[in-house]
């Protein structure tokens, strides 16, 4: 008798304290968020909210981003990842901005990335087949419909990824902000974003020689034509003389005429 009531109490206090570590209230999620100000989701811009949600949506475009919504102060962009055959990862980003209050082109940035995830589930699918005597009876004829049910969501905390992305905001400020305010010029490339390729320069082509024409076997080639001689030019001929004019004579002098 007396194992047996020892064997019942050690089953009771058994019993009692799995009841009491089921009923002890667990730590609810939402008592981690501290509200604290750590600058993870916001960056300050010296520019007006709508050149900095231009510059959030020029970002979001350069990295594959389709954009939903683009109001001057909302940016919404989606981008899907296909991991495997069975899962689809799908980012959300949304971007805000905002006047800061420290003057007309000072503006604050808040933005935040939604993941969720896609998983390929198989719904068998049943017919109905009627019988007469038992009525209608449903049974499964074997065919299988595929679909992508989200199996989770989740909000990105990581500080890396949102440093990348405001640093890449910031290559396409305005270049005057970005001299006025000292805003080193970071390189594309090591963003994700291709730098522009220069156009080659054009190519000198010269224009084909000219082969000499090569004479068809079938028709008769003809010589070339000699040049003619050059003539001596003649020299100019005297002037003519008339043989019936007489030569000209010396003066006679005149006789003496006799003295008186």
């Amino acid at each position: 008798m007396s194992t047996s009531f020892h064997l019942r109490s050690l089953g009771l206090a058994l019993v009692l304290a799995g009841a009491a570590g089921c009923s002890s209230p667990k730590t609810a999620i939402y008592e981690h968020e501290n509200f604290d100000d750590s600058g993870t989701f916001s960056r300050d811009y010296p520019v007006t909210d709508v050149a900095a949600c231009e510059a959030a949506r020029r970002a979001l475009l350069s990295q594959g981003y389709i954009i939903t919504s683009s109001d001057p102060k909302l940016v919404v962009g989606n981008k899907s990842f296909q991991q495997t055959g069975e899962s689809h990862l799908q980012i959300s980003f949304n971007v805000v901005c905002a006047d800061d209050g420290k003057g007309t082109n000072h503006s604050t940035m808040f933005a935040n990335a939604l993941q969720d995830r896609y998983a390929l589930k198989k719904v068998n699918n049943s017919a109905s087949l009627g019988v007469g005597v038992l009525g209608s009876v449903s049974m499964p004829i074997g065919s299988t419909d595929d679909s992508m049910v989200k199996v989770a969501s989740e909000t990105v905390s990581a500080p890396k990824f949102y440093d990348r992305y405001f640093a890449l905001v910031d290559v396409f400020l305005p270049q005057e902000v970005k001299k006025a305010e000292n805003i080193p010029e970071k390189p594309k490339a090591d963003l994700g974003v291709p730098e522009p390729k220069a156009a080659p320069a054009a190519e000198k082509v010269e224009p084909p020689k000219e082969e000499p024409a090569v004479p068809n076997a079938s028709q008769p080639v003809t010589p070339p034509a000699e040049a003619a001689p050059i003539a001596p030019q003649a020299e100019p001929a005297p002037p003519a003389t008339n043989p019936e004019l007489a030569p000209p004579t010396e003066a006679i002098p005149p006789l003496p005429t006799p003295a008186q």
